[in-house]
């Protein structure tokens, strides 16, 4: 590939490396550092303090490596169905209540299956061009990976503020390369896709607004208050999760689909004649894929989660945050039916050692009783 020149040497690497979408964008600071600024000031990250932190690098890649003059952006895409898997795990009873897992989680911790092959990535363009430096990153530094991979032309930051692709959706793992080599950008070459307003693509459409059961998204949308949101309450929030949000919560564990699920462009992306090719281990595991029966969660021990989850990205979320999650989605789903195997489980988690977990079946339990009244 050596006769290629940079830019397409680049692109022909990423797609070499098993990366379907890669496109390129400028290290240049935010546009929209003023609105992330506001967003902070207003307390929507919620726990999420790290996003605070090294702000200055997060608003400018320049600050994340010295002499950045480009931005290499891919996309890769997971399952986007719930198609069953082979061999789906027997629960303890037929009508035993479950628990969802977004599908992004479903098969082995996207970091690790991304970053392997980014690191190698960045390894094969250093090889080339020695004096240049490449700094790799998924999730793991200070960056705005969205907005890094919209002006990469991999598509546009929609009204969920998910990065999403006209032909192929919203299912997609984001990783980035920062790196000192000047490149064109995927604007001035027209690749993969036109640049184009955000606006122009989901136009009046508001069925992610609309269908948020917690009202997360902003009514104009392109703005997400963290602190009612299903994937931000699950999975980042570490204390008592405010009763007036429960119902709104629904049977979710980990993660949130909703919006990703009701997105016409996402309905565009399964009529595909050829989508895009799925990395062997997103597979989804028949234990994540079919919920997490509840009543087993509520009597997890800390081996039951390390077991269920390893070598998924769910590994983050800790005990006592799984068993409050599983009883927010036990409460609604006595809610809905009388299950008093479920109930007793509830019950017995009043007492529990941990105090997350005690507050909230003391919470659930509230709720329960006065339904009842």
């Amino acid at each position: 590939m050596a006769h290629l020149n940079p830019a397409d040497f680049v692109l022909t690497a990423a797609r070499t490396h098993g990366f379907v979408l890669a496109g390129i964008g400028p290290a240049t600071p935010s546009p929209h550092a003023d609105h992330v600024k506001q967003w902070l000031a207003d307390g929507k990250h919620g726990e999420m303090h790290y996003l605070a932190n090294h702000l200055d690098v997060r608003l400018n890649p320049d600050k994340l490596l010295p002499g950045a003059q480009s931005v290499i952006a891919v996309a890769e895409p997971y399952h986007a169905t719930n198609d069953p898997p082979a061999n789906p795990p027997t629960p303890a009873t037929p009508e035993a209540a479950r628990g969802r897992l977004a599908r992004y989680a479903h098969g082995d911790d996207y970091h690790k299956v991304l970053k392997k092959r980014l690191h190698q990535l960045a390894d094969a363009l250093a090889t080339e061009y020695p004096a240049e430096q490449f700094r790799t990153t998924v999730d793991t530094a200070p960056a705005l990976e969205r907005e890094l991979a919209t002006a990469a032309g991999l598509g546009w930051t929609a009204k969920n503020t998910l990065l999403i692709h006209p032909k192929h959706g919203s299912y997609f793992l984001l990783g980035l390369i920062v790196t000192t080599l000047e490149l064109p950008s995927s604007e001035a070459r027209d690749y993969p896709v036109p640049t184009v307003p955000a606006t122009d693509h989901c136009a009046n459409c508001t069925r992610c607004i609309d269908a948020c059961p917690t009202d997360a998204i902003a009514p104009e949308g392109y703005s997400l208050n963290a602190t009612r949101c299903i994937s931000y309450l699950t999975l980042e929030h570490r204390s008592p999760i405010d009763p007036a949000l429960h119902a709104s919560m629904g049977d979710w564990l980990g993660g949130c689909d909703i919006c990703q699920d009701v997105c016409p462009y996402n309905t565009i992306a399964s009529r595909q004649t050829s989508p895009l090719p799925i990395h062997d281990r997103y597979t989804p595991r028949p234990e994540l894929a079919h919920g997490l029966t509840l009543i087993d969660v509520l009597n997890w021990t800390a081996d039951d989660r390390a077991n269920t989850f390893r070598g998924s990205s769910l590994k983050r979320i800790k005990l006592d945050m799984i068993r409050r999650n599983a009883l927010i989605a036990s409460g609604n789903a006595l809610a809905q039916h009388h299950d008093s195997a479920l109930r007793a489980a509830v019950q017995a988690c009043v007492n529990d050692t941990s105090e997350l977990v005690r507050i909230t079946a003391q919470q659930v339990m509230k709720q329960l009783e006065k339904s009842k009244g």
